[in-house]
């Protein structure tokens, strides 16, 4: 099922496309705030993103252009109700890969969705992460150094891949609590540093240095190669 994350500040809008998204069998998660869009990109598993260029606190095309300089790779559409040449020029600079303009018919909102949704997942398929002397396979849900396995539970794995995904970036804490376990309200921050200890021991089982997971004390954690 492809994800998407839907940023548009117009409720109603916002919801009609969220209900006719959802009734054909796509994965919506919606915001109408543009100052959260970094992190819920960067931050989550979404194979498109729709973004109103016109959006609160920092509007979609700002939020596009941040993304692209942060090495974000997957499908971006514009939703915008600004129709000149220049205007479609400047998102597309902006790094989008489509553009459509308000109003606009919904089937022709799903036939660019599905045309992206095929160029997103071919992108996931051939998705391998190297990380120091390790490898990280997105699509088996494999870490190994070398010809190594590393075993590790699927939630092991989950934390890992969030870690990978921002490389040298630190992770807030609050970030991974929502993007690992959601709505498991019980799970606390104690469950974060168990959890990052076993990682930790796991692999400096079968690695010298190569990559190690940093605490930042009172944010996070990043991890460096």
């Amino acid at each position: 099922m492809i994800r998407i994350l839907l940023a548009e500040d117009d409720t109603r809008l916002g919801k009609l496309i969220e209900y006719m998204l959802t009734q054909n069998k796509f994965n919506v998660e919606w915001i109408t705030n543009g100052g959260e869009i970094f992190d819920y990109a960067m931050y989550s598993e979404y194979d498109i993103l729709i973004l109103d260029w016109m959006m609160p606190n920092v509007t979609g095309i700002d939020a596009c252009r941040q993304l692209r300089e942060a090495g974000y790779e997957r499908a971006i559409i514009m939703l915008t109700a600004k129709d000149t040449v220049e205007d479609r020029v400047l998102g597309l600079d902006a790094g989008a890969d489509d553009y459509l303009v308000k109003p606009f018919e919904f089937d022709e909102l799903l036939a660019r969705l599905r045309a992206l949704g095929r160029r997103s997942t071919q992108k996931i398929q051939q998705e391998v992460i190297d990380i120091g002397d390790f490898t990280l396979n997105r699509t088996t849900k494999v870490l190994m150094r070398k010809d190594q396995v590393i075993q590790l539970s699927p939630r092991e794995f989950q934390i890992f891949d969030l870690l990978a995904q921002n490389l040298g970036v630190v992770v807030p804490r609050d970030i991974i609590l929502d993007r690992i376990w959601g709505l498991e309200r019980d799970i606390t921050s104690n469950n974060i540093d168990s959890y990052m200890k076993i990682l930790r021991k796991k692999l400096m089982e079968v690695d010298d240095g190569s990559i190690a997971i940093k605490t930042v004390r009172g944010i996070g954690y990043r991890l460096e190669a």
